[in-house]
């Protein structure tokens, strides 16, 4: 099969922005798929190249895998996919019950400033903030969980934003890879109960929690980690008043109705669940270096700030209530208020800080700076500077520890 990639002579095309568009000629596909229909990118603007990302220099072609993928439990038929490069067995991986792009992901949605947004929006609405070169945007969960991926630019930088409603979880990634840039959408399948992607160009597949490509051309590569917050809409508001928020004509609320029981089994979980927490337990996940931990929910609702050394790192973790469940109620307005977080690197100008929790403020102790959910100084010696922000998820338990095993699980500080 021979591909051919369209590269743009500006790496970011107005309207879409994407440096790769790939025509492929691999016979009859079935379900909707952008590479039918390329977006807006005129004719002056782009040259044909047979060069680009080549098959994954850390994953070697699966000889066997015919036999393997025969017995798989989802849908093979219509994808120009290389499924002899894979790095996970095809039995983790279930049908979603929904067919590719069955959920339909954005490309570029038209965004509205916070007066434009406010008649729509809610105070204790939680919205995914993304904050990258100094533009800020909010991305409400009420329009995240019909579309699941959203393939923009942010600060001049390619970027997808994801959230796993069966997971609960906000992730977003630069979209770029050895200076190609990707856009992505719904594959239609899950492993560990977790949205797996595929993007357009390779149509490699790729599992949302970890960033990893795990089927395909791309098979072992990894996108980059964008920090991510999911906090309430007022507080957006307050720390971004010129931030930008999508309409809400690109879609509609779907529900999950008493979905975050702590109690429940997961939707389409096929791994082993991990019983040191209940399956649905919020925990704030992080990855540094080779060491992962998880600070649960319950937890940090009774600190709400803990200082604490990760494989050498010096972490504090924010917690506020104030953000409602998206996945609790018909509608989120009436959902439980589960809080939020905010995890960032302790040490600031070369000095190690420790946090506490006083009348109500986040404060540093060796300055007595008062600090945001957003890690950003409000008042005192450090106001105006900014913590630096550790890429986590709010993920439920079960999924976070399936791909995360050997977690670390903070039990507090009594």
């Amino acid at each position: 099969m021979r591909r051919s990639r369209i590269l743009s002579r500006n790496r970011l095309t107005d309207g879409i922005a994407l440096t790769v568009l790939l025509a492929v000629a691999c016979g009859n596909q079935s379900g909707p798929s952008a590479l039918n229909s390329p977006l807006n990118v005129s004719d002056d603007s782009t040259v044909v190249l047979d060069t680009g990302p080549g098959p994954s220099p850390i994953v070697e072609p699966d000889l066997d895998y015919q036999a393997e993928l025969e017995r798989a439990r989802f849908e093979d038929r219509g994808w120009c996919t290389d499924f002899s490069r894979h790095t996970v067995a095809f039995k983790e991986i279930l049908s979603g019950c929904v067919g590719r792009d069955g959920i339909p992901p954005l490309v570029r949605p038209q965004f509205e400033s916070i007066a434009d947004a406010e008649s729509a929006m809610n105070s204790l609405e939680p919205v995914v903030v993304v904050n990258v070169n100094g533009e800020a945007r909010a991305y409400p969960l009420a329009i995240w969980t019909w579309h699941e991926v959203v393939n923009d630019v942010v600060g001049g930088e390619p970027i997808i934003v994801t959230f796993c409603p069966l997971c609960n979880s906000a992730l977003a990634f630069n979209r770029m890879l050895e200076g190609w840039v990707f856009d992505f959408g719904v594959s239609g399948n899950l492993r560990n109960s977790n949205l797996i992607m595929w993007d357009r160009q390779t149509q490699t597949w790729w599992q949302r929690l970890t960033g990893e490509g795990i089927i395909g051309e791309l098979a072992g590569h990894q996108l980059p980690f964008i920090p991510v917050s999911i906090i309430s809409w007022d507080d957006f508001k307050s720390a971004n008043p010129d931030g930008l928020v999508p309409s809400r004509n690109t879609g509609f609320y779907r529900p999950y109705r008493g979905y975050d029981r702590v109690d429940r089994p997961p939707f389409l979980f096929g791994g082993d669940l991990d019983g040191r927490l209940l399956p649905e337990e919020r925990v704030a996940g992080i990855d540094i270096g080779d060491t992962s931990a998880a600070f649960p929910f319950s937890v940090l609702e009774t600190e709400r700030v803990v200082n604490y050394s990760v494989n050498g790192t010096d972490v504090v973790v924010f917690f506020k209530p104030g953000a409602v469940s998206t996945l609790d109620r018909a509608l989120i307005i009436d959902s439980n208020d589960v809080g939020s977080t905010g995890v960032f690197d302790a040490n600031m100008d070369g000095r190690k800080l420790t946090f506490s929790f006083r009348n109500g403020e986040f404060v540093d102790d060796q300055t007595g700076t008062v600090w945001s959910m957003l890690g950003e100084g409000l008042e005192g010696e450090m106001a105006g500077k900014s913590l630096i922000p550790i890429v986590r998820g709010n993920h439920f338990w079960f999924a976070w520890g399936a791909f995360k095993p050997d977690t670390l699980i903070y039990q507090g500080s009594g």
